[in-house]
């Protein structure tokens, strides 16, 4: 059950971005009169197909992508015959570059549009809610991988590449992107700078346990039959001693009861402002049965909008996310970050939708996906509408139009740079599953 939500979410949420995007061209299309021959929905033989005016309109087979048929213009249904006759005034081919300009830019406009109504939404309805770095009066707790790049236990995240991050949930990824520019943290009172290399980026993704928030060892709760409710400690005691030494944080714990597996330990506790100590056995799992009061210490916020406040909100949140998937983009180019590997297809697409329906999630994926399909389109490759725009550019420049031999021949190459792409996010997705 839980593949088949994957698979609706994953085909709703492209629905409503291939069918805005190309609805983009066929707007721009339509409102300078050049006539629409096809509007279709995904790739594929047309499960279902219906004529309006004179365009039409189908839903492939294949859930990925889609494409609107201008009439008098060289796209991927290489279709040559047209461009053999002469041309008409209701054909691409016969538009000012300005307006041919607009119509190829119509898809990717569209998608930023809808991006930007779908944060508009989502800060309306369930505003923004965080955790916030200020909020982290401890610090961090760093696994080894973070030790090797410099930080230690109970630094304080100041800034990263020069800028302040709010939200904790987003310091793996900043830290990722900007992983040759310099950190500073707060440590032991002091501001100190880490400069971190370029790092691989699969490796960035892997550190599920990278940072963690540090907090006291405050009980939450007991398990019976374990050495510390056995021992008479109880919910809301904090412990602040091992075997005599002051230990306050609980990530301190957790190495020094692993080491003591299957022996007695003596624990220094506070409780109601009195201290006292109990000796508590250990299991040989190195556990003694406790609950730690984290959400104490890791307050949650969330910041609620109203429709003048959501409006900005929905522009700043598509200008994050254009900025930081740019400098992915930028990043494959890269190869000691090795984001190449972290390409994928449409199963790691569909990976990124819960198990469950969840609105907000589903609707947070798609303004993301949006964003994502707004780049790849603009990209000056051949086939996308980049490529189209990349050449009416030059003959804006250069006020001399390229011949539909070379047009042709330039999508002919984007066309199979894009197949060659496709296939290798594809065996990359292929790969993963074997390798989980």
């Amino acid at each position: 059950m839980d593949i088949v939500i994957k698979i609706l979410q994953f085909i709703l949420s492209f629905t409503l971005l291939v069918l805005v995007h190309e609805f983009g061209h066929y707007f721009f299309g339509r409102l300078f009169g050049v006539r629409v021959e096809q509007f279709r929905i995904f790739f594929g033989r047309a499960l279902v197909k219906w004529h309006w005016g004179e365009t039409e309109f189908g839903i492939g087979w294949i859930p990925f992508g889609g494409y609107a048929k201008l009439a008098g213009m060289v796209d991927e249904s290489m279709d040559t015959e047209q461009l053999k006759s002469e041309p008409q005034p209701w054909e691409f081919r016969t538009k000012p570059a300005w307006q041919r300009l607009l119509i190829m830019l119509g898809g990717v406009m569209m998608n930023a549009i809808l991006a930007f109504a779908i944060y508009v939404g989502i800060s309306l309805k369930w505003g923004d809610t965080y955790i916030s770095n200020k909020d982290m009066q401890y610090g961090y707790v760093f696994n080894d991988y973070g030790h090797n790049l410099g930080f230690c236990n109970g630094d304080k995240i100041i800034s990263i590449g020069g800028k302040e991050i709010d939200d904790f949930a987003k310091i793996l990824t900043t830290l990722a992107i900007e992983s040759d520019k310099t950190t500073v943290v707060e440590r032991d009172g002091q501001m100190v700078a880490i400069e971190i290399p370029v790092q691989s980026v699969m490796e960035f993704v892997e550190q599920t346990d990278f940072i963690s928030p540090r907090v006291p060892f405050k009980i939450a709760g007991l398990v019976e039959g374990f050495g510390a409710a056995e021992a008479g400690l109880q919910v809301g005691d904090r412990l602040v001693s091992f075997n005599g030494t002051p230990t306050t944080w609980f990530d301190e714990y957790t190495p020094l009861l692993e080491a003591n597996a299957g022996q007695r330990v003596v624990l220094g506790y506070e409780r109601g402002g009195e201290s006292g100590e109990v000796e508590v056995a250990v299991s040989p799992e190195g556990k003694i049965g406790v609950g730690v009061a984290s959400a104490e210490y890791i307050p949650v916020r969330t910041r609620n909008y109203n429709l003048w406040q959501a409006i900005p909100r929905g522009f700043e949140r598509v200008g994050e996310e254009m900025s930081d998937y740019w400098k992915q983009l930028k990043m494959i180019v890269q190869p000691k970050t090795e984001m190449y590997k972290a390409l994928g297809g449409p199963i790691s697409i569909g990976q990124i939708f819960p198990n469950e329906w969840n609105w907000e999630y589903f609707w947070r994926v798609t303004a993301l996906l949006s964003v994502i399909l707004a780049i790849m389109n603009v990209l000056p490759i051949p086939a996308l509408d980049g490529g189209h725009v990349l050449f009416l550019l030059i003959e804006v420049i250069t006020g001399r139009k390229p011949s539909d031999k070379v047009l042709m021949v330039a999508q002919m190459i984007g066309m199979a740079l894009l197949f060659a792409l496709m296939f290798y996010a594809t065996w990359n997705d292929i790969a993963r599953l074997f390798t989980r």
